[in-house]
């Protein structure tokens, strides 16, 4: 008799994972699934297999809750290799490597410094972009055109950590969707050299960091005002329609309100009191 893999159990669970390099998001998620026994989970901001690092996973009903986390700035180390020519910009499409003058390191210091700001740039070709309903990387891997729509990314605080030719170690902490690879081609420009990432490792993604997978509880993610409400619980817990006048806000926008063992997520629109998730289970 085979021996069953999955429980049957519903499971909600909040943690973080350790991707590890050379590995899909989507590959590693499986893993995770496997290790808990539970297939209904989702994970949030997808790594590239290169990439490695901070890793949202959420099983049952909390992985509804992502839209609803906030999960910025995100921050990154990561590695330059000065010579390497890659189409993919990073290691794993290497085409090139040629020898690179020696950098001044003050020269490194200020222009990573300079990136603090909001950029328009070009997301690499290899990317889960959608062009037309596909993957970018999966035209670019077919050798088909790609033209990329220029993007716009925050970059809160850059770190310079270390300059050991031909490698440029550094930190950035950036807004959500924004590329690394394509930050270490702009700094690259600024300092007329060529090279690619070799190394890139997701630290955090906003209050979320990676302590050995330990449970998180959802509601200290949450980035939603919490309201309180002064009708009958058991209108939550069947679904009835909630009026605002039990609510102590009734201003338009989205809501948390809380009971002791479950909480639910409201919307109020002109006067009338939607439910975007109910009942999620503590």
């Amino acid at each position: 008799m085979q021996k069953r893999i999955y429980n049957k159990e519903p499971l909600n669970k909040l943690i973080v994972v350790n991707k590890p390099m050379f590995m899909s998001s989507n590959s590693y998620l499986n893993r995770i699934k496997r290790k808990y026994k539970n297939k209904k989970a989702g994970f949030s901001g997808t790594l590239d297999p290169f990439a490695k690092g901070c890793l949202i996973v959420a099983f049952g009903q909390y992985s509804k809750l992502f839209q609803f986390f906030k999960k910025t700035p995100k921050t990154y180390r990561a590695v330059i290799w000065l010579g390497a020519v890659s189409d993919s910009l990073d290691i794993e499409n290497v085409t090139s490597i040629s020898e690179e003058k020696l950098l001044n390191t003050e020269e490194i210091k200020k222009e990573l410094k300079s990136l603090q700001r909001e950029i328009e740039y070009y997301p690499p070709k290899f990317s889960a972009k959608k062009i037309d309903g596909e993957r970018a990387y999966n035209l670019a891997r077919e050798g088909k055109y790609v033209e990329m729509k220029r993007s716009v990314m925050k970059v809160f605080d850059t770190k310079f950590i270390s300059y050991n030719h031909p490698f440029i170690t550094f930190e950035a902490s950036v807004s959500e969707g924004s590329y690394i690879r394509s930050l270490a081609q702009i700094l690259l420009e600024s300092l007329n050299r060529v090279g690619t990432l070799s190394y890139l490792n997701r630290l955090n993604e906003g209050k979320f960091f990676y302590e050995n997978e330990k449970d998180l509880n959802p509601l200290d993610y949450l980035d939603i005002e919490e309201i309180n409400y002064s009708g009958d619980k058991l209108y939550f817990e069947q679904g009835k329609k909630i009026l605002c006048e039990y609510l102590d806000k009734k201003d338009d926008g989205k809501y948390l309100v809380k009971f002791e063992d479950f909480f639910s997520i409201i919307e109020i629109d002109n006067g009338e009191v939607k439910y975007i998730l109910n009942r999620v289970m503590r």
